[in-house]
């Protein structure tokens, strides 16, 4: 049958999608207005599956593509999920994780566990009352370390939504206020707990961390040293190789065992070699960052020098810190430390030239997951640190 050929009137109808348009000629007359009628309307419904389809498409392809480029392995991208109870505690302790910066947590635990091994003499030293102190050492510290890195996210906002886009303050997961109640409150908690716990080491470490973490991040005169790199660098020195080796060893000493303090060997390698590995890492961590950094006038090395020159400047850094490590390993009087760390530092050494050697530096994904990767190293050789001797 020929509607066209029936009629002298059609019903247009127009949809207009994205900017193009789908016009459908339906045949009506009073006969056929319910068929008009019919087809528009599963037009009509066809056109808007076809607008929603295409938008959740957009989102999901806007998404993946930040999660691609964010090349951050231990901080997971924001993730949606309907809005039930149960899910809006998975995001909010998801949003929290990623806020807290989960590599400096483990690093900061693992510091202060191998730092406090390095006090014990006897099997005997290993009763619950170390256990104890090493707790309380480690949860005062973990709160402070949020703090710290939190005000950082609260001074940096502008910058992390070019550099870090996933994170809390940045995405606007988190309000200001916020990331100001949680910064307030943990820093709350590390200095009672420090207060409470009678330990003058851990409290002077808390203290100490607390004011240079303040003058790095937060933006007043004379402060946010974050901007000048030997003292951005010079920072986390002191917070890294210094304060967490010799304050958290002296809690172990003095405060658990009630022992004289003394430096011994160990110790002495431990803030040496992670005096190498902060400078590494103060300077390793702008690489990624040299876009962000360059619109914000942040002066970081990376900016002045290029990332080529100081990506490499790192690699032979650590090296040569894994250089001294076979040399001291290799004088301890006892053959099973020789051994390990001698072997331990020589792997971790040649693993980390094959890395370096592989890294495309055009790539900001590349540089942040080789980031990432000196992380592991700084985890790995707080396993060795005690087994120097």
């Amino acid at each position: 049958m020929n509607f066209a050929g029936s009629t002298h009137i059609h019903l247009s109808a127009v949809l207009q999608l994205r900017g193009s348009a789908i016009r459908v000629q339906v045949p009506t007359n009073k006969s056929y207005n319910l068929i008009g009628n019919f087809y528009t309307q599963r037009i009509q419904h066809c056109a808007r599956g076809i607008l929603e389809t295409s938008t959740v498409f957009q989102k999901s392809n806007t998404k993946f593509l930040v999660n691609a480029t964010s090349g951050h392995p231990l901080e997971s991208e924001p993730k949606a999920y309907p809005n039930t109870p149960w899910n809006s505690a998975k995001n909010a302790l998801d949003a929290f994780y990623r806020f807290s910066r989960p590599h400096t947590v483990i690093g900061t635990a693992l510091s202060i566990i191998s730092v406090s091994l390095l006090a014990v003499e006897k099997l005997s030293d290993i009763s619950p009352l170390f256990f104890t102190g090493v707790l309380e050492a480690v949860v005062a510290a973990l709160f402070m370390n949020i703090y710290i890195v939190g005000l950082n996210q609260l001074s940096d906002v502008e910058i992390d939504k070019v550099n870090k886009p996933y994170l809390p303050l940045a995405s606007g997961e988190y309000s200001a206020l916020t990331g100001i109640m949680i910064v307030t409150s943990f820093s709350i908690m590390s200095f009672w707990l420090g207060w409470i716990i009678g330990s003058w080491p851990l409290f002077w470490a808390l203290f100490v961390s607390f004011v240079l973490g303040t003058a790095y991040s937060i933006n007043l005169p004379l402060l946010r040293w974050k901007r000048f790199a030997l003292v951005a660098a010079m920072c986390i020195l002191a917070v890294r190789a210094v304060i967490v080796q010799l304050a958290f060893y002296l809690h172990i000493q003095t405060h658990v065992f009630s022992r004289p303090a003394v430096i011994s060997k160990p110790l002495i390698f431990a803030t040496a070699f992670m005096s190498f590995f902060s400078v590494v890492i103060a300077l390793f961590k702008d690489i990624p960052d040299i876009e962000g950094d360059k619109i914000f006038g942040i002066k970081s090395y990376t900016v002045r020098l290029g990332q080529e020159k100081v990506f490499w400047t790192c690699i032979s850094l650590l090296e040569m810190a894994y250089g001294i490590s076979i040399l001291v390993g290799a004088t301890s009087p006892y053959t099973w430390s020789k051994v390990i760390t001698v072997l331990g530092h020589s792997v971790l050494a040649s693993i980390l030239w094959i890395r370096a050697k592989s890294v495309d530096l055009k790539s900001k994904a590349a540089i942040t997951s080789c980031y990432m990767f000196i992380w592991k190293l700084f985890y790995a050789e707080y396993f060795l640190i005690p087994l120097i001797r």
